[in-house]
């Protein structure tokens, strides 16, 4: 039954991560056009800055995405 369960999760997390299509350049692209829809001009520090913070918020939540699902840090109350 476990084997069972670790095979669908490790398959479903598979699946997912095939779906993410976006490379590098495309995302540099998407945060330069979202800094210049706030009205920052391309070659500022007030661009690049802009830039660093969508990544830092990007990293951010992938740190909380992993430690939300950590299951060494969230283990059930009757394994300690």
């Amino acid at each position: 039954m476990k084997a069972l369960r670790l095979l669908t999760l490790t398959t479903a997390g598979l699946l997912l991560a095939a779906c993410q299509t976006m490379t590098p350049q495309e995302r540099r692209a998407r945060d330069e056009t979202t800094c210049a829809s706030y009205g920052f001009r391309r070659g500022t520090d007030a661009f690049a800055t802009c830039l660093q913070r969508i990544e830092l918020d990007r990293r951010a939540e992938a740190r909380a995405f992993r430690y939300d699902n950590d299951f060494l840090i969230h283990r059930p109350y009757y394994w300690y």
